[in-house]
This record gives structure tokens, C-alpha cells and sequence, in this order.
């Protein structure tokens, strides 16, 4: 039997993601994933509220004026260590983790983006693409490296831009992807279904791990 994957969730706002992935785990969906620790970098945010509501424990590292990167970053990584973190999940997550905790937790970093990477990187992937004219768009879930939203892509999913639509109907759809394909590339890392080779990650079936 696989054993418990430890998850901890880094949110700054509303945490819908956050919400999916509880919901998923709830329902069975996540395999052997398990969300044990939400951290925010904000306090009273609705995500800390949804956390809480699930019954998992929540922290809030703010990072102070003056603060270095780094030292916020070791903040963080102080309490995953503790906690004995098996995946840490970006979700809506607004700050930049640095190079030294990128490579400590190589590997075990993963980010959902609002686009088709490698198109519309950064943070405003959904008005880029719609701003863009292009008749797709989507979801891609990725592990994070040190740059930027340029990961070995884990899964992606395709959402089509309808003449009708508004930048906010398109985030929308793009949203209800997200929600659904976030958790299950939770749950294929989790029962350890990923295997990076370079810049691709194959997802190998249950038979043969």
C-alpha cells in the first residue's frame, strides 16, 4: 500500500484551488494525497477561512519590509521540514520563491498556470491570451524550477475561446479546468506515477510502479 503523501498548500488569496483539492480529498479523489498545512503570506485571506473550515492546520508568514527572499524563503522552509512536507502546491501563491529553496525541494514543487505553457507565461496568462485573439487556451499544472513557468509540464487541458466570450467568462471556463485538473495531478504524483526524464514527465501506469 502507498503510504501517505504529506501536502502543503502555499495560498495568498481566495483559494479556490485550495478549495478543489479539499473537495477531491473529501470525495477520494486524491489518492494517497493528504492536505496536512496551508500557509499564506497574508493574513485573513478567504483561503485561511476555507483551510480552517477543513480542519487543516494554517500558518501565516508574512514577509516584512526590509525582509531578504531568502530569509522569508527559510521561513517557510523551516516549517516544511517540520511538518515533513512530501509535495508543496502553489496555489495563487504571489510570491517568488528563490533559487536555494527551488533546488532544496526540486522535485516536489508543482504550480497550476492559467494558459497553455509555454505560451502566456507570468502572472496575467488569461488577459494575455485573450487580448491575444487565440481561439485556445487552458490549464497547465507543472513542477516548478527556477524559472518562470518554465517547468517539466505534468498535465494540460484545453479550453476553447468562444467568439462570445468575455475576459471574464474565459477566466471562468479556465477556472473549472483548473479545478479539476489540479487535483488529479496531485493524486498521480502522489501514487508516484510521475517520472521526469529532462524536460518531460511521463505518467507511467499503476502496473508498474
Amino acid at each position: 500500500m502507498i503510504e501517505e503523501v504529506r501536502i502543503a498548500v502555499l495560498v495568498s488569496g481566495q483559494g479556490t484551488n485550495l478549495q478543489a483539492i479539499i473537495n477531491a480529498q473529501a470525495g477520494g479523489s486524491l489518492g494517497p494525497a493528504k492536505v496536512v498545512l496551508v500557509i499564506s503570506d497574508k493574513l485573513g485571506v478567504p483561503a485561511l477561512e476555507k483551510a480552517e473550515n477543513a480542519g487543516i492546520k494554517t500558518a501565516v508568514l508574512e514577509r516584512k519590509s526590509g525582509m531578504e527572499r531568502e530569509d522569508f524563503d527559510n521561513l517557510i522552509a523551516d516549517i516544511l521540514r517540520k511538518e515533513k512536507i512530501d509535495l508543496i502546491a502553489l496555489a495563487g501563491f504571489m510570491r517568488v520563491l528563490g533559487k536555494n529553496f527551488v533546488k532544496e525541494f526540486s522535485g516536489k514543487i508543482i504550480n497550476v498556470h492559467p494558459a497553455i505553457l509555454p505560451s502566456f507565461k507570468g502572472t496575467s496568462g488569461i488577459s494575455d491570451a485573450f487580448e491575444s485573439g487565440v481561439k485556445i487556451t487552458g490549464v497547465t499544472v507543472h513542477f516548478v524550477d527556477e524559472g518562470v513557468d518554465s517547468g517539466p509540464i505534468i498535465a494540460q487541458s484545453v479550453v476553447v475561446v468562444e467568439e462570445t466570450d468575455t475576459e471574464e467568462t474565459l477566466e471562468s471556463k479556465i477556472h473549472k479546468n483548473e479545478h479539476e485538473l489540479y487535483p488529479e495531478a496531485i493524486r498521480l504524483f502522489a501514487e508516484g506515477r510521475l517520472r521526469v526524464e529532462g524536460k518531460k514527465v511521463k505518467i507511467i501506469s499503476k502496473e508498474t510502479i
